[in-house]
């Protein structure tokens, strides 16, 4: 007959209890001691700014860090501060940083969708249009696909950021008054102003404001009013044009792939979070900042095109994206997407589109 040995409840949770902890002791330990000895160390730019990337991405950097519990640490660099915004892409690509937020365009992504990044004209209402256009409407598939063709760069994730407004040191409230503007714009932006007499210039980033100051600038449509204040731009501009050209900037994060393949999984998905962390915080402070510094900032007074005049420079959009969408198949395939997605806006009415 077998002997039935009886265990307690209690003496079961404790053997229990020092068995895993052991295990744990035993899996953990060795992992822990060649973090403290040897952290992962990365260098990431940002295309903003000391004051902008408080907001845009160190907060969650500083999160990463954190639960990171020394396994990594990632070093936070703003605009042009390692390599200057233009060279922004190649440096990841070679290895000289190990990783970037930034738009494609600006940052000169060697792909032939990066015209859609940033302010791509009209092609969104809202911050919450950019979200929509990649995980529901088929963009991040094929970004996927076009970043899988550029050796040793792995585009992780899009998200959004303000719409595109004119802050600028003359009063516009016509098409007309547009005209001979020396503007600081994104280069797809900006091609797209040009018919309208914008003159775009280009200019490193920490030189925008002396350039606004000196005259050499008249004012800057590069985002909108949450940005112009936080950066000190509405302390060099005295006027806010409230139509947009775009509803919402779309930015992404860039990783060199061989030093993305050595980092962990588990910091892979923790950095992937707090990206996503970083979206969301953006979704809510750029809404609440549009609307507080229209109406309490004070620093800048408000103007207004007509919804008559201004729809000249609405009707010139679907012929820019048809010119876009000669350029490749995969750029036709997104004007088809952001075509359809905008109709179906229209279709489904307020709030979507009014």
């Amino acid at each position: 007959m077998t002997k039935v040995t009886k265990v307690s409840k209690r003496e079961f949770i404790k053997k229990a209890g020092l068995v895993t902890a052991g295990a744990a002791a035993t899996t953990l330990a060795a992992p822990y001691v060649k973090a403290q000895n040897a952290p992962i160390k990365w260098r990431l730019q940002t295309y903003a700014g000391p004051a902008l990337a408080e907001h845009v991405v160190k907060n969650s950097i500083d999160v990463f860090n954190k639960a990171a519990n020394g396994e990594m640490v990632i070093e936070l660099y703003t605009a042009d501060q390692l390599v200057p915004q233009g060279e922004l892409f190649r440096a990841v690509q070679a290895g000289t940083i190990d990783a970037a937020q930034s738009d494609d365009d600006s940052a000169a992504a060697p792909v032939d969708v990066k015209v859609f990044a940033a302010y791509f004209p009209f092609a969104s209402r809202y911050s919450l249009d950019v979200p929509a256009l990649w995980e529901w409407w088929g963009l991040k598939q094929i970004w996927e696909e076009a970043y899988a063709e550029v050796p040793n760069v792995t585009w992780l994730s899009t998200g959004a950021w303000d719409p595109c407004n004119l802050c600028s040191t003359k009063p516009v409230r016509s098409v007309a008054d547009l005209k001979g503007l020396r503007v600081y714009m994104f280069p797809t932006g900006g091609q797209f102003m040009q018919q309208f007499g914008i003159v775009p210039v280009s200019l490193p980033y920490e030189d925008v404001q002396p350039a606004i100051q000196t005259g050499e600038l008249d004012g800057v449509w590069w985002c909108g009013i949450t940005e112009a204040y936080t950066v000190g731009w509405a302390d060099v501009t005295k006027y806010y044009l409230t139509n947009n050209v775009s509803g919402a900037w779309a930015g992404s994060y860039f990783v060199n792939t061989e030093k993305w393949k050595a980092v962990p999984e588990h910091l892979q998905t923790l950095f992937k979070m707090c990206i996503d962390w970083s979206h969301y915080y953006r979704q809510h402070w750029y809404w609440w900042g549009e609307a507080h510094y229209r109406t309490t900032g004070g620093k800048l007074e408000l103007t207004t095109i007509p919804d008559a005049d201004w729809k000249t420079v609405e009707d010139a959009a679907p012929k820019f994206w048809d010119e876009i969408a000669k350029t490749s198949p995969r750029c036709a395939k997104v004007v088809e997407i952001l075509k359809n997605y905008n109709a179906s806006m229209v279709k489904a009415g307020p709030p979507y589109r009014y």
